[in-house]
Parts: C-alpha cells; sequence; structure tokens
C-alpha cells in the first residue's frame, strides 16, 4: 500500500520555536510536503468531517469559528483560525494531557498543487523539563503519528480506500513507523544537538512505545 522510501522522503522536517496563541516560548514540529491536488481540495479534505474520517478519524463538534472539536481516539480542543481555503488553527489536548496547537497553512504549488505545512507547537518550558527528564523520544513519537496522518491524506487524496483506524497492525505500516522515527531523529539532533547514544536511546523508545504495533 505505501512506497515506504517516496513516502519517507516526500516530507521535510524540523523543530522550532513557534509558540502558542497566548504568548510564551515555545517548541514545535514542522512538517512539510506537497500533494497533487488543489488547494481547495486539500483544504476541503481536512476540514470536510465526512472526508477527515476517511483519512483520519471520525470528528464531533462546533466545526465553525470559536467551536469545539472531538476526534474519536485522539486530540480534542477549540478552533482558533479558521480562514479558508488556507489556515487553519485549533487548540490540540489529548484527554487530560498538555495543552498544545496545531496550524495548518495551504498554499498554491508549481501546477495544481498544494504545499502543506503542519505546525504543532507546545509550552517550552513543559517540552523542555520532559526532554531533561526523559530524552526526546516522545518528541520523535508524536512527529511520527503527524506523517502516519499525512500518508493517510496522501491516500485520501489519490482515491486510495482504507481504514485509518485498522491499518496500524500492517508490516509495511509498522516498517513506515520505524523509519519515521529514524527521520524525526535527524531532526532532532540537528536541532537539538543530542548525542548519538541519547539519540539512539530516544529512537529506539519511540518505535518501541510509539509506533504502531501488531
Amino acid at each position: 500500500m505505501i512506497d515506504l522510501v517516496h513516502q519517507i522522503n516526500a516530507t521535510h522536517r524540523e523543530l522550532g520555536t513557534a509558540g502558542l496563541s497566548g504568548g510564551g516560548a515555545g517548541r514545535s514540529l514542522l512538517l512539510r510536503r506537497t500533494y497533487d491536488a488543489a488547494v481547495e481540495d486539500v483544504w476541503d479534505a481536512c476540514t470536510d468531517p465526512a472526508r477527515l474520517a476517511r483519512w483520519l478519524a471520525p470528528v464531533e463538534g462546533d466545526l465553525r469559528l470559536g467551536g469545539k472539536y472531538q476526534l474519536q481516539g485522539n486530540a480534542g480542543g477549540e478552533i482558533l483560525r479558521c480562514e479558508a481555503p488556507s489556515l487553519l488553527r485549533v487548540t490540540w489536548t489529548m484527554g487530560e494531557g498538555m495543552a498544545t496547537e496545531v496550524e495548518l497553512r495551504l498554499s498554491p504549488a508549481d501546477g495544481d498543487r498544494t504545499l502543506l505545512e503542519l505546525e504543532h507547537a507546545s509550552p517550552g518550558e513543559i517540552v523542555d523539563e520532559l526532554v531533561r527528564q526523559y530524552g526526546p523520544g516522545m518528541t520523535i513519537g508524536i512527529g511520527e503519528g503527524w506523517d502516519l496522518a499525512l500518508v493517510g491524506l496522501h491516500l485520501h487524496l489519490t482515491g486510495t480506500e482504507y481504514d485509518p483506524a485498522a491499518w496500524a497492525g500492517r508490516p509495511e505500516v509498522q516498517a513506515f513507523a520505524a523509519r519515521s522515527c529514524e527521520a524525526w531523529g535527524v531532526a532532532v539532533q540537528a536541532a537539538w544537538g543530542t548525542s548519538d547514544d541519547d539519540l539512539a536511546a530516544a529512537v529506539a523508545f519511540a518505535k518501541g512505545t510509539l509506533a504502531p504495533q501488531g
């Protein structure tokens, strides 16, 4: 189902310092890739509940500016900005976990294509403390989760039918998740100067704990 090498290389990954809407230092994951679809089509795929359920997860709530949403088995929050078809920003919280924000930016690319940027920002002070205590494994795992989501969007936009809730046990998806963890490890080391030994431990943790298991 997945061309692993192509899909891993299709996404640019980096760590940055984007913060939350309320201000303060932040730590962020940025994913960037191009899709062979018009901006309006990608926007619709990312905001229409019926289409979201086909590549990410079913969603409920008041899906308008200022409204609340909840992804089934995933995060929920408030819609902070919604500027069709180019900008969506939401709060992103898992249960009682740390409050974070996700911003989706779409722009036309060469031909009838779309450049997508997804930035996931978290409070810098909290992330720094978690990394000091436990290493960057969780950061790598969060990046791997977004990689899988963007592959799901690619499959949806190219007309591939699949069940996003059931694909985690497939061997090729597990292999992709492991490769994604390695790729995010490279981004972590480039941004934070993590030692080779600490990085190897963090990647192994992400693979064993957060990558899909059959």
